[in-house]
């Protein structure tokens, strides 16, 4: 691999912006799409019924149909198109195609054979048996979407490998365009069952599961024209049911390590699941609203610098080039510092206002609303964990090495079910939504992931040595230091505003207060990353 593959700092800013304006467009998409989902439904039994559902299709599809093999197979895919191997590269797609999709379909049909047992003991054991009788249902119709993720997710991998990252995005928006209209149209168009609790008014919560099979055949749709512009696909992709097809066994050794790194964090999500399901009614939904909205930012933040630093990452370390991996990596960690730190403040001061603001009517209440910003104040301590976790994986991965994420990732989820039962204990009264023991949930993760971005760095060192480390530690001190300014400028502005302001000019005076704050700060600290934010948006503004 020649030197030249490795990007210059400011080839990975512009791609680090343009992965970001794709994760912003997906996180605003996503905003709207729990907006309407939650005042179409509220934070109620129906809601808590959908959510507990989606866990098992999402799990399967993340281990059979998703990251795991789509990771997994376009490096082998690609190989055999450098080396001009057109005919060997296809079958490979072809018996891929082909067995992930009889994997996927098995795994769904077992699932809705068993559901019943798997809602009752291990997703919502604490719900009444109406509500699991619903989740049943829900997730049995939610149970189609993995056969068809594991096609559209390898056709996801396809198209990349050809340069095609349009459709590929656009397919990821579907996700949530399928669900926008599962809330809107079909859940007041599928028939009502009397007295369910999947009714609420005029909307049926059949129609968001409905909606949730409508994502995954426009995810699968939308990129059939990049496939079909690709002239040797539509010859050779066939269906081929052949193990022993050459790249098959390197493709399912490749996917092991992250099929149980990816599974690990969809166990977390199960694991939470269990706990609010034991907790007053809502306490599911209020969760995992607060948790999308965090990791909407951590979207933002983390996955796009991840995303846009792994492949100089990778370059340097096949070249055994450690000084500027070292490099890389160390700038890559203050970057995603600088932004989650002080995200962390806002999410704190300012969650709330901004809940109110996105989901206040229709059936979400004051409560609904004080509850997930109850559980989002505490998911926000853990932003700068995972904002590092995204940046500190890769860097494992680009050496080569998928075993310690995945090692530290178990050690991580065990801890995380101690601290989780250890805290709802503790914190919040288990008799209220919208100050309840989900908070509990969501600080076990929030320090939980802390502790596995300090012992991943940990590890890291030991392995390669120094990594820039006082470079690192000064940029978290300057960091530190521009987010005290900003809390206290935000602490002086909650002051004097109280609660006299509406809440759109309250939530967005004090956001423009906190930003002010906190680059006039970083640029009085002569911070490196105000000035590469600042030039690399004036130079997209005279293009």
């Amino acid at each position: 691999m020649s030197r030249s593959a490795v990007l210059s700092n400011r080839q990975i800013l512009r791609a680090t912006l343009i992965a970001l304006l794709g994760f912003l467009a997906s996180g605003v998409l996503g905003i709207v799409r729990t907006s309407l989902i939650s005042s179409t439904f509220g934070a109620g039994a129906a809601l808590d019924a959908f959510y507990a559902a989606q866990r098992i299709p999402e799990l399967i599809f993340t281990l059979v149909a998703g990251g795991a093999l789509g990771s997994s197979f376009i490096p082998v895919f690609a190989r055999y198109l450098r080396h001009d191997d057109d005919g060997q590269a296809w079958r490979l797609a072809s018996a891929t195609v082909t067995l992930s999709s009889i994997g996927a379909a098995a795994l769904s049909v077992i699932t809705v054979l068993i559901a019943p047992f798997i809602v009752s003991t291990i997703l919502i054991p604490g719900q009444s048996e109406a509500v699991q009788a619903i989740t049943v249902d829900l997730m049995r119709i939610m149970m189609l979407t993995p056969f068809i993720f594991s096609i559209s997710g390898l056709m996801m991998g396809m198209l990349q490998t050809f340069g095609n990252f349009v459709l590929p995005s656009l397919a990821i928006s579907m996700n949530s365009i399928g669900l926008i209209i599962g809330a809107l149209v079909l859940s007041h168009i599928i028939p009502p069952l009397p007295d369910s609790p999947a009714q609420v008014g005029s909307a049926n919560v059949y129609g968001l599961a409905w909606g949730a099979v409508l994502s995954a055949m426009l995810h699968l749709i939308v990129q059939l024209p990049g496939l079909f512009a690709i002239k040797t696909a539509s010859r050779k992709l066939r269906f081929l049911l052949d193990w022993r097809t050459p790249g098959v066994r390197d493709v399912m050794m490749m996917m092991g390590p992250r099929v149980l790194g990816l599974g690990v964090g969809q166990i977390n999500f199960i694991v939470n699941a269990n706990f609010a399901s034991r907790m007053v009614e809502g306490s599911q939904t209020v969760m995992t609203v607060a948790w999308t909205l965090m990791f909407t930012l951590l979207g933002i933040i983390g996955q796009s610098t991840g995303t846009a630093i792994f492949p100089s990452l990778s370059t340097y370390a096949a070249e055994n080039n450690m000084e500027g991996y070292k490099d890389r990596l160390a700038r890559a960690l203050r970057a995603v510092l600088f932004l989650s730190l002080p995200a962390t403040v806002g999410v704190i001061l300012f969650g709330g206002p901004f809940i109110r603001i996105l989901f206040l009517r229709d059936n979400w209440t004051t409560e609904h609303t004080l509850g997930t910003a109850w559980a989002l104040m505490f998911f926000g301590i853990g932003i700068a964990g995972h904002a590092s976790l995204e940046v500190l994986s890769r860097a494992f991965y680009a050496l080569g090495d998928t075993r310690t994420p995945v090692t530290v990732g178990i050690v991580s989820l065990g801890s995380n079910i101690l601290l989780s039962i250890i805290f709802i204990q503790f914190i919040g009264d288990p008799g209220s939504l919208a100050q309840g023991p989900v908070a509990g949930l969501a600080l076990a993760n929030s320090l939980t992931t802390l502790l596995e971005a300090v012992g991943l760095w940990w590890l890291l060192r030991r392995r390669i040595g120094d990594l820039n480390d006082r470079f690192v530690l000064d940029g978290i001190l300057r960091t530190l230091a521009a987010s005290g300014v900003m809390l206290v400028a935000l602490v002086v502005f909650v002051i004097i505003a109280g609660e006299r302001l509406e809440p759109v000019v309250y939530g967005l005076g004090g956001s423009l207060i906190g930003i002010v704050a906190f680059f006039g700060s970083s640029v009085l600290l002569k911070m490196q990353e105000t000035y590469t934010v600042f030039n690399a948006i004036s130079r997209r503004l005279k293009r």
